[in-house]
């Protein structure tokens, strides 16, 4: 390690891209082909995602970014007097910038959980104060839910979970979008039980991330209520979100999405986000919530933060207390066994209990 360089557990998008897919851009180089997507590396691409999916009906796009997806399908799908209810966690509520705002739209913000979720009561109840209120002509009218899996926090939803919130969109007539800029994390996660093919199901459109699930760039938004597509079609390239030289996320996907690469990445960011979740417990750290993905978040005494950080990177979460912080350790494909172990060392060294 360089004197001026710390070991890296800020976020999971500083390494440029998992070796697999460099290669796969090397090897397609120089490779001509149509622009803007419609190459036949983005071709292959999504009907390898159609198959994840079980269901050869969806509608797939390539984006550059998670914020451009969330931007593109939510602005597109919602009417100008209409908002969308997100949990006040939620990435588009506090990370994006008012991106949705800034297309007009009001975010519903809905009080999380300490996992950062919203459930199917919250989303219930409010609609139906929505509907009862005689001034709701004044009111911005919620017509669709935007959530996370995993959430903000790491957290997951169940199955069930997920099938009630579904429900109570469907019998409201409001759209359900899952944000899913970690879903790879989800997906290998152990305790996890939603799967793509019952995203394609139950939701009216999800995104699969890649920036921060080992690609170089880009994102795959899968919408399965076909009656948005044409909408989100054209609002791609003036929202900023068309890559000209499209076979680049092509071939990314592609890759991915052949033996099982996307799942295998992460699983082992996933391994080693327990191993440091376990060192935390045992020498008396607490944990903000019980994460099974990459991210851990831990509550730890900001002397003690002081000494690890001349050593690591950390991503600082947000302040606790007067003595304490909330730090968000996160590993990713890129993290070694060797960082992870030298950081368990570290922190038994700190033993506070």
């Amino acid at each position: 390690m360089n004197n001026n360089e710390r070991i890296f557990f800020a976020n999971d998008y500083a390494s440029t891209a998992h070796p697999k897919l460099l290669q796969a851009l090397v090897d397609t180089n120089f490779v001509n082909t149509i622009g803007y997507g419609e190459d036949r590396y983005c071709n292959e691409a999504k009907e390898l995602i159609k198959k994840e999916c079980n269901n050869e009906n969806v509608d797939i796009f390539f984006l550059v970014g998670g914020t451009p997806a969330n931007m593109i399908f939510i602005s597109s799908v919602l009417k100008s007097y209409q908002g969308v209810i997100s949990p006040d966690t939620g990435h588009i509520a506090t990370h994006e910038t008012g991106s949705i705002e800034s297309r007009g739209h009001k975010v519903i913000t809905l009080r999380a959980n300490k996992e950062g979720k919203i459930n199917a009561n919250q989303i219930s109840s409010y609609y139906d104060k929505y509907k009862n209120d005689p001034n709701s002509l004044h009111v911005v009218e919620p017509s669709g839910v935007y959530i996370s899996h995993p959430t903000e926090i790491g957290a997951l939803y169940t199955k069930e979970e997920l099938i009630d919130i579904n429900r109570v969109c469907s019998v409201n007539g409001l759209f359900l979008y899952v944000d899913g800029a970690r879903l790879g994390y989800a997906l290998a996660s152990e305790k996890n039980e939603i799967t793509i093919p019952l995203l394609a199901e139950l939701c009216d459109a999800f995104y699969i991330g890649g920036t921060k699930c080992g690609a170089l760039l880009g994102e795959a938004l899968v919408i399965s209520n076909r009656s948005y597509t044409h909408d989100v079609h054209y609002n791609i390239k003036p929202n900023g979100g068309l890559l000209a030289k499209g076979k680049i996320l092509g071939v990314q996907f592609k890759e991915l999405f052949t033996d099982n690469l996307y799942i295998s990445i992460c699983k082992n960011a996933n391994d080693f986000a327990q191993e440091i979740a376990k060192t935390c417990k045992e020498v008396g750290f607490r944990m903000l919530c019980d994460s099974f993905t990459n991210q851990q978040f831990v509550i730890i005494p900001k002397t003690i933060l002081k000494e690890l950080e001349k050593k690591y990177e950390f991503a600082i979460w947000e302040q606790y207390d007067s003595e304490n912080m909330i730090i968000r350790i996160c590993t990713s494909w890129a993290t070694t066994k060797e960082s992870v172990e030298e950081l368990c060392l570290d922190l038994k060294s700190n033993r506070i209990n």
